[in-house]
């Protein structure tokens, strides 16, 4: 049983997250809006003769086998609405250990015949494992911005404080849903996967800004007038933070598989 105390997180260095929260035996732990403590974000592209196959692969065989690995709470894939071939997905994850639990790593090393035959696929493909760093808003929309970014060497705290009370601020908007920063937190092991072996070198991002809404038009604006690349680098930033919009293609979580 967790029960909601119903007072803002404000005033403490993990001032992202939305509640306090009382769980079972009495420990004050902060509520998230994404699902979980840790994400695995990742953009590529699909060549349209492949998108189709692709398409079918993930919905049907990926995504399903994703979310029956323990702690994988929701899984979203995305279209981008500025380059055809582009995609993101997102994974939430329960605790940052999900990430090199015996679990991921399983099925990381041991892809289907059809994953095998779909990972070369993944081009330009950046993967980054990250820990959550402030989550506001919740669900899942239809539009999405993704900000990749950067801190200014000595910056970072600065940066981090700005951004999180810009996005505290945006989410409850009309026209949007959720804000919220991931920061990449790689794990230490001790060989690339199977999966990353059959890709190639995977790239990876920094820190990552998420802004979801049910208005695209409200999505680019907010985007434009207060996380702009100029804004950003006044913040802490560096120069040229990567912008993408996208729409929700598909989202599945563990409650999914038994209608399957």
């Amino acid at each position: 049983m967790v029960e909601s105390l119903g007072h803002p997180w404000c005033g403490r260095p993990d001032a992202g997250f939305s509640y306090l929260l009382l769980n079972h035996s009495g420990k004050v732990e902060p509520r998230m809006s994404l699902l979980g403590k840790a994400a695995v974000a990742m953009w590529w592209k699909v060549r349209p003769e492949q998108r189709s196959e692709f398409d079918d692969w993930h919905s049907h065989e990926h995504f399903p086998e994703r979310m029956r690995i323990p702690g994988f709470r929701r899984g979203s894939r995305w279209t981008s609405t500025l380059e055809a071939e582009g995609f993101f997905v997102l994974y939430e994850l329960e605790q940052y250990e999900t990430l090199t639990s015996k679990g991921y790593l399983d099925r990381l090393n041991a892809p289907t015949p059809w994953s095998t035959k779909m990972m070369p696929h993944h081009l330009s493909m950046v993967r980054s494992q990250c820990r959550v760093a402030a989550s506001f808003g919740g669900g899942v929309a239809t539009s999405l911005a993704t900000i990749r970014l950067s801190p200014d060497a000595g910056r970072e705290t600065d940066l981090e404080t700005v951004l999180v009370e810009i996005l505290r601020e945006l989410a409850p908007k009309p026209g949007l849903t959720g804000a919220h920063l991931l920061l990449t937190d790689t794990p230490k092991t001790s060989s690339p996967t199977t999966e990353q072996q059959i890709r190639g070198a995977d790239g990876a991002a920094d820190w990552i800004v998420l802004l979801s809404g049910y208005d695209l038009d409200v999505v680019q604006k907010v985007v434009a007038d207060q996380l702009s690349s100029s804004t950003l680098r006044l913040a802490g930033a560096c120069e040229n933070s990567t912008i993408g919009y996208y729409r929700l293609a598909f989202t599945m979580t563990p409650l999914d598989l038994a209608a399957m």
